[in-house]
């Protein structure tokens, strides 16, 4: 996508280097980081400096390939499988994550000598990388079908470019159809306590050119009510085998008031999302963070300046888990790099199984 006419990925690898844009600069700030071991990069995906599903996922499988470029001959194996360790306990909840680190780590054991073993791992993550951008445009694609000029979207936190390699999932149809000349407006949550939405989501619809909005999480009610949203579209950090989606905290609660007045429920998400071996969305590891995110909040003072202030009272606990959990009973359907595909276990299960096969 196009950042001022020039176009970026949101994550990349150059030699054994990793580079980012840091989101937790934007919307005040744009600016690359440059990552140089495996270590660096897995911090930065701690750190939230690379955030969303698809983004995290292949962040991650390029800090495996760092730590094969970094391994010695003899101790190649147990870098790779501490680099492996290291990698997974970043962020609990996010399934592509976990998908890269596997697949990279498979490719990078998986020749005779250590020499092939270092490129495999790179030309493993890069191929994760580039699936990742296809299946953002393809997305785009299978999304169309539900758009029509006019209508009004919701979407929560950011599933945009910035948090797949290129595209994204959920505002992948957006961008498609605003190159076939629709014209649909965005109502963007602003997702709290981070602020995605605010933050991420309306920066890239403001750079795209498309009509959008910041609204407060708690006026989706109202909107939705008054007959002001026309269509809802998520992303998600996790599938389960039986439909039920994680995705950023507050999506379920958009997902009940979608279905009590009778708005489609999208949920757009690319195969390595999808968990098979996690049957039901009880069994998804929920992501508990910093008391910090909820008791302070950063941005641009009225001098330009970047700061941060307390808006809890001192000594206040807070609870801040990152994600909830969505039954696949109040999802309308998964947009996928396959198609448009019902929120059944059967259509998952051959989704996993089959890749692009459409259902």
């Amino acid at each position: 996508m196009l950042v001022k006419g020039q176009h970026y990925r949101s994550v990349w690898m150059e030699g054994g280097t990793v580079k980012m844009i840091d989101q937790r600069l934007l919307p005040h700030e744009f600016r690359i980081v440059s990552l140089p071991t495996y270590r660096e990069t897995a911090q930065a995906i701690k750190t939230m400096t690379v955030r969303g599903a698809g983004a995290i996922g292949a962040a991650a499988g390029f800090a495996m390939a760092q730590a094969a470029l970094e391994a010695g001959e003899t101790s190649f194996r147990s870098l790779i499988d501490e680099a492996a360790q290291t990698v997974r306990a970043t962020r609990p909840t996010a399934h592509d994550l976990f998908f890269a680190v596997d697949r990279v780590r498979e490719a990078a054991l998986g020749a005779a000598t250590v020499a092939q073993d270092k490129a495999a791992a790179v030309e493993m993550a890069n191929r994760l990388a580039d699936d990742n951008a296809k299946a953002g445009e393809q997305i785009g694609l299978a999304g169309l079908s539900l758009l029509r000029s006019g209508m009004r979207l919701l979407t929560h936190c950011n599933a945009g470019w910035l948090a797949f390699v290129d595209w994204g999932s959920a505002l992948a149809p957006v961008y498609q159809a605003q190159r076939r000349g629709l014209e649909v407006f965005v109502y963007a949550t602003e997702t709290r306590p981070r602020s995605q939405g605010a933050k991420l989501t309306a920066w890239e619809l403001q750079q795209a050119g498309i009509a959008h909005a910041v609204i407060a999480d708690t006026a989706v009610g109202s909107y939705v009510q008054r007959g002001q949203i026309d269509a809802v579209i998520v992303g998600a950090d996790r599938i389960a085998a039986n439909g039920d989606v994680a995705n950023k905290i507050g999506t379920y609660t958009i997902a009940l008031l979608a279905k009590h007045h009778g708005v489609p429920f999208y949920v757009a998400a690319p195969r390595s999302t999808v968990d098979p071996k996690t049957p039901t969305g009880a069994s998804i590891v929920i992501e508990e963070r910093s008391e910090e995110e909820v008791t302070w909040v950063s941005g641009r003072a009225p001098d330009g300046t970047l700061t941060r202030v307390q808006v809890t009272p001192p000594g206040s606990p807070a609870g801040n888990p990152a994600f909830d959990v969505t039954p696949a009973s109040l999802v309308t359907a998964f947009i996928t790099e396959a198609g448009v595909l019902e929120p059944c276990p059967e259509a998952l299960d051959q989704f996993a199984r089959h890749g692009r096969r459409e259902l």
